[in-house]
């Protein structure tokens, strides 16, 4: 593969935008690595990812990470702290695609990546917010590895596939939207709750009639 064609460069683009919402680090290493290995021919925009101390770098961070999200509490502290981080990056790298060869897409680029950033984080964040309320931590590690292996598969099928990646990107921005609204509603329910325990008011969790709604099922569930 010498050069990448059109649909190629904007789901790669796509790609780089969804997926720094989720692990950025991950992102960044495996492209920089492709890079620097000659597996993909990187845009000129991209280039600084293949060298060697950003590969160190981010390979670190892709380390740290791994175990930091997998780890109930320190993994939604961790999404606070990349709220600011994520975003930019994500909207950096897939400017960085077109960027180098035109300013005009190049912007496109980066409007999109952005909101794209920003919606799979915003999924992400709420979502193993509202899986941090269980007690077990299974759910939580499962989400992770899951999302730790999402990452590459996107990146793979958006450079191998374009024309069934697009789509599929599609889908996944229309279902993180759903996610959060679905874990912000209860996420939002549950901090009602906890601010009348805290301020002395009569807990509703008191009554039988009262329902928490789990995000994840039909069923309501006492509390």
């Amino acid at each position: 593969m010498n050069t990448l064609d059109t649909a190629q460069l904007i789901a790669l683009a796509g790609a780089l935008g969804w997926a720094s919402g989720v692990r950025l680090y991950l992102v960044v290493f495996l492209t920089g690595l492709a890079g620097y290995l000659g597996w993909i021919p990187l845009p000129q925009g991209l280039h600084l990812l293949a060298n060697p101390v950003v590969l160190g770098a981010s390979g670190f961070m892709v380390f740290v990470e791994f175990f930091a999200d997998k780890i109930p509490g320190l993994d939604s502290l961790w999404d606070v702290v990349h709220t600011v981080i994520r975003v930019p990056a994500g909207a950096a790298l897939a400017a960085g695609v077109f960027g180098a060869d035109s300013s005009a897409m190049g912007l496109v680029a980066a409007l999109v990546g952005g909101t794209l950033a920003a919606t799979s984080h915003a999924a992400k964040a709420t979502t193993r917010a509202a899986i941090n309320t269980s007690p077990e931590p299974f759910t939580n590690v499962g989400t992770s590895l899951v999302e730790d292996s999402l990452v590459p598969a996107g990146l793979w099928l958006a450079l191998a596939h374009p024309l069934i990646f697009i789509p599929l990107l599609v889908v996944m921005l229309v279902l993180s939207v759903w996610l959060i609204r679905v874990c912000w509603r209860f996420l939002k329910q549950l901090f009602t709750r906890v601010a009348r325990i805290f301020s002395g008011k009569s807990d509703p969790g008191l009554s039988p009639a009262f329902t928490l709604k789990s995000p994840f099922s039909k069923n309501d569930k006492h509390v």
